[in-house]
């Protein structure tokens, strides 16, 4: 479905990613792990269209999506979930999950997809006429995921959906991950707790300052003794 090859972005004279390469099966939970600054939200940001990079290629079912326009791109299927969540606080929940389905236009499909929403966040139906911005921090991150539902997408991009979150909330997002995945949408996931983002994911590849320094199913990654003591910061992959 996504395939990323020999991926350069720079800020500036700056370099953030050196050349990665990876894909992302139909149907697969995809993480991508690593510490901050390693380029994990630059990724994202690349894929969806907000960034430029300077070499390689971004395909999306086979089309090179590296120089399309970001809002062509989530019409092309492709929907980002930002770190930092980014409602619209001085809007309702309703009017937030509307303006994820801007690119649609069969009013009966997204009051479908709207009820798919309430199904998957209860807790946004019961506050749908509530400003955005009186949201816990918890609510804020499923109206970003259930926002970004409405546009129908086959791949979602989520940038650390647990961010500031409490444990028990944690549990919670990574299990609706779960859910919206066995519902039949693709998701590539930058997480910094790379334990929860292991547990869910199908495979996983590893990141650091930039490149890419493992990869393999979630599993042996989990596992491996050098993710387990970067993680613990014992060492990091150059040492």
């Amino acid at each position: 479905m996504l395939e990323v090859k020999d991926l350069e972005v720079f800020y500036g004279s700056i370099q953030a990613l050196h050349g990665i390469s990876f894909k992302v099966n139909e149907g697969e939970i995809v993480t991508l792990i690593g510490a901050n600054g390693a380029g994990k939200s630059t990724t994202l940001r690349t894929i969806s269209g907000l960034v430029r990079p300077r070499r390689g290629k971004i395909l999306f079912r086979g089309t090179d999506i590296s120089r399309v326009p970001a809002h062509t791109i989530v019409r092309m299927g492709v929907a980002h979930v930002p770190e930092g969540r980014k409602i619209f606080p001085n809007l309702t929940v309703l009017e937030n999950l509307q303006m994820g389905a801007y690119t649609r236009s069969n009013k009966q499909e997204i009051e479908e997809s709207l009820e798919r929403v309430f199904k998957s966040f209860p807790r946004l139906k019961e506050r749908v006429k509530q400003l955005a911005g009186t949201l816990s921090g918890g609510e804020q991150q499923m109206l970003a995921m259930g926002r970004s539902l409405m546009s129908k997408p086959s791949l979602l991009l989520l940038d650390e959906p647990s961010m500031g979150l409490s444990p028990i909330l944690v549990e919670e997002i990574f299990e609706i991950i779960k859910n919206i995945n066995r519902e039949g949408t693709t998701v590539l996931l930058v997480e910094q707790n790379a334990f929860m983002a292991l547990q869910i994911a199908h495979r996983a590849y590893v990141l650091e300052t930039g490149k890419l320094v493992l990869e393999g199913a979630a599993k042996e990654v989990r596992d491996n003794p050098k993710v387990r003591s970067a993680y613990l910061g014992e060492l990091s992959f150059a040492s």
